[in-house]
C-alpha cells in the first residue's frame, strides 16, 4: 500500500477583505478597500495550495490568486473587495522555492473554480498534468452567462480538458476528495492520510475559518445553497470525529500563522 511521503503547504497569495465575506453576522454591511474602517473590520484572507509528494506522482490541490489580479479582476470589481497584499508569495514563487514548475505536477485538483482557487489553472494545461474538478462545479461554472458571475471568472478555467469526478473519490492511496457542496455547486474538500502525522482535512471554502466551524456552524456571504453548505459542514465534522483528523480551514489568518508552510516545513 503506497501512501503520501510529504505534504507541503504552499502560500499562494494573501488577500484583504471585509470579514463579513467570511463570517456572516447580523447587521453586517460589506465594504470595499476605500472604506476599510467602517463599519466592519477588514482582515487578511490568506490562500494556500497543497502539494502532495506521492509514489504515484505529484498532486497539487488548488492554485491561489493570479499575479495579474488587479487587471484580471477589474471587469468584475472584485479587486476593490479583495485586493492582494504587496509582497505576497504567489503559487509560482512557492513552487520555485521547492525547485518545481507547473510541468512537474502530475495531477492538479481544483476544490472549485472561484477566482482565488483556480486562477492559475491554465499554467497546468500543458498536455501532461491531469486537471480534476467536480462534475457539478464544471457544469455550473461553464454554464454561466457572460464572462463572469460572482466569483467565477471564465477566463480562469474555460478551455481546459478536465477529468471530472463525482462524490467522495480516492485519487491515489491515502489521498481523496470529499464532495462538500454549498459554497458552490461542486466544492470539494481534500483528505490526506499522512503515515506519521495522521489524517488532514483541507476544507477549502466548505469552511472558511475556525469561527465558521463552530459548533454551531456560522455561514458566510458567498454561499450558493445554505442548506447544502450546512450539510457539508456536518459531513466534515463526522469524518473528523471518526478519524481524529486535523482540520485546515480555507482562509483562516490566525490558523495560517501556525501552519508549517513550505519550504521550511511539511507534513509526513
Amino acid at each position: 500500500m503506497t501512501a503520501p511521503s510529504k505534504v507541503h503547504l504552499l502560500q499562494t497569495g494573501v488577500m484583504e477583505c471585509d470579514k463579513t465575506w467570511l463570517l456572516l453576522k447580523p447587521g453586517s454591511t460589506i465594504t470595499d478597500r476605500s472604506h476599510t474602517a467602517q463599519p466592519a473590520p477588514w482582515t487578511t484572507c490568506p490562500t494556500h495550495a497543497v502539494l502532495i509528494e506521492h509514489p504515484d506522482g505529484r498532486i497539487l490541490w488548488d492554485t491561489g490568486v493570479p499575479q495579474d489580479w488587479e487587471s484580471r479582476w477589474a471587469p468584475t470589481g472584485l479587486q476593490e473587495f479583495f485586493p492582494v497584499q504587496q509582497g505576497t508569495s504567489y503559487l509560482q514563487d512557492s513552487l520555485a522555492a521547492l525547485e518545481l514548475a507547473p510541468e512537474d505536477i502530475d495531477t492538479l485538483i481544483l476544490s472549485h473554480l472561484h477566482f482565488d482557487h483556480a486562477a492559475n489553472a491554465k499554467l497546468f494545461d500543458n498536455g501532461k498534468t491531469r486537471i480534476m474538478v467536480n462534475r457539478k462545479e464544471h457544469e455550473g461554472a461553464l454554464g454561466i452567462d457572460g464572462p463572469f458571475k460572482g466569483a467565477h471568472l471564465k477566463v480562469d478555467y474555460e478551455g481546459i480538458d478536465y477529468h471530472l469526478v463525482e462524490g467522495d473519490v480516492e485519487i491515489v492511496p491515502g489521498v481523496g476528495v470529499i464532495e462538500t457542496p454549498g459554497h458552490t455547486w461542486g466544492t470539494m474538500s481534500l483528505r490526506v492520510d499522512c503515515p506519521d502525522s495522521g489524517t488532514k482535512i483541507f476544507t477549502s471554502d466548505a469552511v472558511y475559518l475556525a469561527e465558521s466551524w463552530g459548533p454551531p456552524a456560522v455561514g458566510a456571504a458567498i454561499v450558493w445553497d445554505n442548506l447544502k453548505w450546512l450539510e457539508s459542514v456536518e459531513k466534515l465534522r463526522r469524518i473528523v470525529e471518526e478519524t481524529n483528523a486535523e482540520v485546515i480551514f480555507g482562509h483562516d489568518p490566525d490558523q495560517a500563522a501556525t501552519l508549517p508552510f513550505a519550504p521550511a516545513g511539511h507534513y509526513s
